[in-house]
């Protein structure tokens, strides 16, 4: 598979160009890079020592607070925590931005080596291989006998190591195997390019090298050879602290000759990118086959299907009904701004669309939160929403009433399979299969008669049967019932809009692996999904209530 690539450049007072990486804390409990051009706004407002940055205007809806370095979703509340640490900084450029050109340079045009910069192993085997490059003259690829005998091509000269260093073995290894692969690729392209020779030789003229090679080709190199040379590399750079890039098919069958791996690594370390070849793990999404019979209902919860429908809740009452039921009116206004309008509650509602028949100087409290705001902002809010009864206070997002989505019609169904999850091997599994099809959307989504897509159906889930593992059960069968598990938008993954995507209540979809972050084993994911579903005012009175 080819993949475009791209170079940034960045400036040297930058986040990057000092070396400033920001990282939050994952499900597992290991750190994750923030993309450059978050780490830049991050690192901006942390020079300024502004107290928090809100990410919101680069379209990410989180807060990040510097006082307890911490991450929260601004609209679930989870935190996460945040680290700042410093990295190797970007090499700086001077002068114009070069331009883009091909590696290595057109035939005839042989550019000196450069100077290392110190004497690393890894310095030492990028530059050896620059060097040889660099020294290959014009010529004519020929075919070469397999039955030559195979002698090792002279070593080219790499810059000497600083005094009493010694470079590693591994580092004489990828300088000894490297000519034989590129002869191989000069083979492959004797029509129009030329291969590369010995820096000490001249170009062989057509025809003159049929049967007296001094070197051997790739066919004469055995898999065990080729893995060396990418081992011997890997090696070196791991020893100098370079991060590991996962490459497949150095192992096993194949149709993918495992030499491609280690020619990628060289060419790319030559151009000055660092690259390690390691194995990658098995991605592990599903749990071996299980038959009819070996699936089990699940204690406690009855039948093993549940559906929606399109039903909303009964409206029946006006916006004002409803608020009433919330609110306190107040008589004297704080001298605070109104968080919905941002005009000070003294003064009439700054909201500017259609009018409420409420009085735009009417000021209400919410009666659980204490938060106080115009009546007139908070018709307006509820009618932008579901509509369904309920409120959901702006500030701090207490719900009032019983809070419903707009999730699409479509099947839940769960089951025990007799498999274990890495990290619950004293029991059982859980399973979740979601299924909802496309259709047309709703009133209550965003584009009302537009079609939705409805993309990875059906999906797998995964929960450990334990007791906690039960009760998460109950409740995301809570927030099915009230359409919170899904909604209609664009999908953060792929980008497509007017499709089915996952509405803030994480579930874990990896059964033997956690790669992607949504697998086992994580030990606060239960607790976390828990606080998740609180946030859409899912607890377990919520299970008292759907009895009642």
């Amino acid at each position: 598979t080819i993949r475009p690539v791209r170079r940034s450049y960045y400036d040297p007072s930058s986040a990057p160009g000092k070396g400033v990486v920001w990282e939050w804390e994952n499900d597992s409990g290991s750190w994750t890079p923030y993309d450059m051009d978050v780490g830049i706004t991050i690192q901006r407002a942390y020079e300024k020592q502004h107290p928090w940055v809100d990410l919101s205007a680069i379209g990410f809806c989180y807060v990040i607070d510097f006082a307890t370095m911490g991450q929260i979703n601004r609209q679930t509340q989870r935190k996460r925590r945040v680290r700042r640490r410093l990295d190797m900084v970007y090499p700086l450029v001077s002068g114009t931005l070069p331009k883009s050109q091909s590696w290595p340079a057109s035939p005839g045009v042989a550019a000196a080596p450069p100077v290392p910069a110190c004497a690393c192993p890894q310095c030492l085997l990028v530059m050896s291989v620059k060097a040889t490059v660099s020294a290959v003259g014009p010529g004519t690829a020929t075919l070469q006998s397999r039955k030559a005998p195979a002698v090792p091509p002279a070593a080219p000269k790499a810059p000497a190591p600083a005094p009493g260093a010694k470079a590693p073995d591994s580092v004489a290894a990828a300088r000894g195997t490297l000519k034989p692969l590129a002869a191989q690729g000069g083979r492959r392209q004797a029509a129009s390019t030329p291969a590369l020779s010995s820096a000490s030789s001249n170009a062989s003229p057509p025809g003159a090298g049929s049967g007296k090679a001094s070197r051997p080709g790739l066919g004469t190199l055995n898999r065990s050879h080729l893995q060396r040379l990418a081992i011997a590399q890997s090696r070196v750079l791991i020893a100098s602290g370079v991060p590991t890039v996962p490459v497949k098919n150095l192992t096993g069958s194949s149709p993918v000759n495992p030499a491609l791996a280690g020619i990628t690594g060289i060419l790319m370390s030559a151009a000055g990118l660092p690259v390690c070849l390691t194995r990658p793990p098995k991605l592990v999404l599903h749990p071996p086959p299980v038959s009819k019979s070996e699936i089990q209902s699940i204690p406690g919860i009855s039948h093993t299907c549940r559906k929606t429908t399109k039903k909303q809740a009964k409206k029946g009452k006006t916006p004002e009904e409803v608020l009433k039921k919330y609110l306190q009116k107040v008589r004297h206004p704080p001298d605070e701004d109104c968080t919905i309008c941002m005009e000070r509650l003294s003064a009439p509602s700054g909201y500017k669309g259609p009018q409420p028949a409420v009085k735009p100087d009417l000021v209400g409290k919410l009666v659980k939160c204490g938060h106080v705001f115009h009546l007139h902002c908070l018709v307006a809010m509820y009618n932008n929403g579901n509509k369904d009864g309920s409120l959901q206070c702006p500030t701090c997002k207490t719900i009032y009433g019983v809070k419903t989505g707009t999730q699409p019609p479509g099947k839940m169904e769960y089951h025990i399979i007799p498999h274990a999850l890495p990290g619950h091997s004293d029991c059982k599994t859980i399973r979740i299969i979601y299924n909802i099809p496309p259709g047309v959307q709703g009133p209550e989504h965003p584009n009302p008669g537009k079609s939705f897509t409805a993309r990875g159906f059906p999906r797998h889930c995964y929960l450990p049967d334990s007791e906690k593992g039960r009760k998460v059960l109950k409740l995301l069968l809570v927030a099915w019932d009230r359409r919170l598990i899904f909604a209609i938008g664009t999908s953060s993954t792929t980008g497509e809009s007017d499709t089915v995507i996952w509405n803030e209540i994480h579930h874990k979809t990896e059964f033997g692996s956690n790669l992607t972050g949504h697998g086992y084993p994580d030990i606060n994911y239960l607790d976390n999904v828990l606080a998740e579903l609180a946030a859409q005012g899912i607890t377990e009175e919520s299970l008292v209530q759907e009895k009642d």
